[in-house]
């Protein structure tokens, strides 16, 4: 009888990929057809994961795999300068591989270094602030064979401001531990409703209630429950999650455990962004730690029947899987697809069990509630958003880094916070958020009164439009990009849609086909091939995408680029046919307006 060998568990795919990747540079014909057989699946099927992600190469990438970050606040920087010099030093263009297989140079969106510009990644090793002569000191080193790891050190945190510090919540002293012993004095339900009682919302920018996701949770029954933490922080401008990942990692730890004391879980995974891959292995220390303090594993913290254990499960490069049905079927081995809403994953998740996801300054606020006490809580901030947030911030400010605010701070004192260079635009939570105006800077950053900003969107006068904002709060997912007037605003758009053109995962057609036509129509704005039309077709676009989409990619994609066409309605005016200069518009009316009387002259003349 044939001895038939079982296949390996899809769950291990990413892994296994990622180890032929890191060992050989990319991932061969023969790689595959041994992949394929080991998990028993098509090699078309592989191939459909391997070319969804942007870190799996199909051809050698380099022994030094460089990306180098093309996002809108780098290219303000020194990118170009610096895309140069790695051009020049390397030999080989980016998109291309040296003949000698030393370098690959690639150019990849925001790595989560938005303060520290202009950054790259060379085998996932983090460079930032880097300058010509900079590049030229590293290539040279690479060849003359520096190891990798001694060119580089952590990114800096730039914790630039906290509260007072009683009402510090983050960024304050963390013993290991501290949260767990007041949590587990408490039954599962209590603990639920602590996190209800605290107003705790998702700090990824969804901000659905943590208390009442993890109550659908627990109100399923299952064999297995999982919690997963989303550390896939790929929004553009946002680094908050990483440095609360390089200081405090226990902090998410604990959270994680907590949700799964509270759910019934005993499974914990960390999804963790490729590009922050240098921080795996003390993140895995921590976890290690933990065990061996009786803090994960078994019976914890000596309750029988506590059992809760974490892993890591690298990503690869894919900003959809940010979202939470993505980011599932990219732990389960699959392309990182977006799935239809027939189940929530607190219904069926990841391997169709009952799944939390939350993300990671969610978690950690979770553990600095149980450590600090309710009340603490719920003493900061504002009444209907309680507590502290941390927001990162870049672009035209002479200090970018990571803030830690009560919520109710005036946008205007914020800025001054940053000390913003002659702020004019704000893109407000990365490329998928709002953007602000000098008209929003009086409004405070909570979730008072929330609106949409398509309530004003009718409002033709500006101070009328102020007057009725002035009391709408606005709710920061963790980032603020300042710029400046002297930038220039279809630059700005153009990058964000090109990311969004990259990262659709083209799934569904009106993210797929509409992010490309917004992209074309914007181009036509640059060149000044424009007119009052194309302004309606970016309109009812971005209505049908936001409408149509079947993921918060597409429904969020266009966002900032519809509220600054209403707010800064003038700057998109200005660069139509009509009222530039630039390669004007053939105007056939224009053209044949003295049709007669030149065909007249030519009859006369040489009839």
């Amino acid at each position: 009888m044939e001895n038939l060998k079982k296949p390996l568990p899809r769950t291990s795919l990413m892994n296994v990929l990622w180890d032929i990747q890191k060992k050989r540079r990319f991932i061969s014909h023969d790689d595959m057809t041994k992949i394929a057989e080991e998990f028993d699946i098509s090699r078309m099927e592989l191939e459909g994961v391997i070319s969804f992600y942007h870190f799996y190469h199909r051809y050698h990438s380099g022994k030094y795999t460089i990306y180098l970050n093309n996002s809108i606040v780098s290219k303000h920087k020194d990118y170009k300068l610096v895309k140069k010099a790695f051009e020049k030093e390397t030999g080989v263009n980016f998109g291309q591989v040296s003949s000698d297989k030393m370098f690959g140079l690639f150019e990849t969106p925001c790595i989560g270094l938005s303060d520290q510009e202009t950054s790259a990644l060379i085998n996932f090793t983090p460079f930032t602030e880097l300058t010509p002569n900079k590049v030229k000191q590293i290539i040279s080193k690479l060849r003359s064979g520096v190891a990798l790891q001694s060119l580089s050190n952590l990114p800096k945190t730039n914790l630039r401001y906290t509260p007072d510090k009683k009402r510090i919540v983050f960024f304050k002293n963390y013993i290991p531990g501290s949260a767990l012993k007041r949590m587990i004095k408490m039954d599962p339900d209590k603990v639920i409703e602590t996190v209800k009682e605290s107003g705790l919302s998702g700090r990824g920018g969804a901000y659905f209630p943590t208390g009442l996701k993890w109550q659908y949770c627990k109100n399923n029954n299952a064999d297995q429950k999982f919690i997963i933490c989303n550390a896939d922080e790929g929004e553009p401008g946002t680094f908050k999650d990483r440095v609360l990942m390089q200081k405090y990692p226990g902090l998410m730890l604990e959270g994680m455990t907590i949700a799964g004391y509270a759910t019934g879980a005993n499974k914990g995974l960390i999804y963790l962004r490729a590009e922050y891959f240098y921080l795996k292995e003390s993140i895995e220390k921590t976890i290690d730690i933990f065990r061996s303090k009786g803090l994960l594993g078994k019976n914890i913290k000596g309750k029988k029947g506590f059992n809760f254990d974490i892993d890591v499960h690298m990503g690869a490069g894919a900003y959809v899987c940010g979202e939470e049905t993505a980011l599932i079927a990219s732990m389960e081995g699959k392309r990182g697809e977006p799935s239809i809403k027939e189940y929530f994953p607190v219904e069926k998740g990841f391997l169709n069990k009952p799944t939390i996801v939350n993300n990671v300054e969610t978690l950690c606020a979770v553990s600095r509630i149980f450590e600090m006490g309710l009340e603490k809580w719920l003493d900061l901030g504002t009444e209907k958003t309680p507590g502290t947030k941390i927001i990162s911030v870049s672009g035209d400010c002479k200090k970018p880094g990571i803030y830690e605010i009560e919520w109710g701070m005036k946008v205007r004192d914020f800025l001054n916070l940053t000390e913003a260079e002659d702020p004019y635009l704000i893109l407000f939570n990365g490329y998928s958020g709002e953007c602000l105006s000098p008209f929003d800077f009086d409004r405070e950053i909570s979730g008072e009164n929330l609106l949409s900003e398509s309530f004003a969107f009718n409002v033709n006068d500006p101070s009328e439009y102020k007057q009725k904002m002035s009391a709408v709060g606005v709710r920061s997912g963790g980032s603020f990009m300042i710029f400046n007037k002297e930038r220039d605003f279809l630059d700005i758009f153009k990058n964000i849609s090109n990311f969004f053109v990259a990262e659709s995962c083209g799934i569904c057609v009106p993210c797929r086909t509409g992010n490309f036509l917004l992209n074309k129509k914007i181009k036509q704005l640059i060149l000044g091939h424009a007119d009052s039309s194309d302004l309606k077709a970016i309109k009812d676009w971005s209505t049908i995408i936001k409408r149509a989409s079947r993921c918060g990619l597409g429904q969020t994609s266009s966002n900032s680029l519809l509220c600054a066409m209403f707010k800064f309605s003038d700057k998109f005016k200005e660069r139509l046919t009509g009222d530039t200069d630039i390669n004007k518009g053939f105007k056939l009316e224009k053209a044949v307006e003295n049709y007669n009387e030149i065909i007249t002259e030519i009859e006369t003349n040489y009839g």
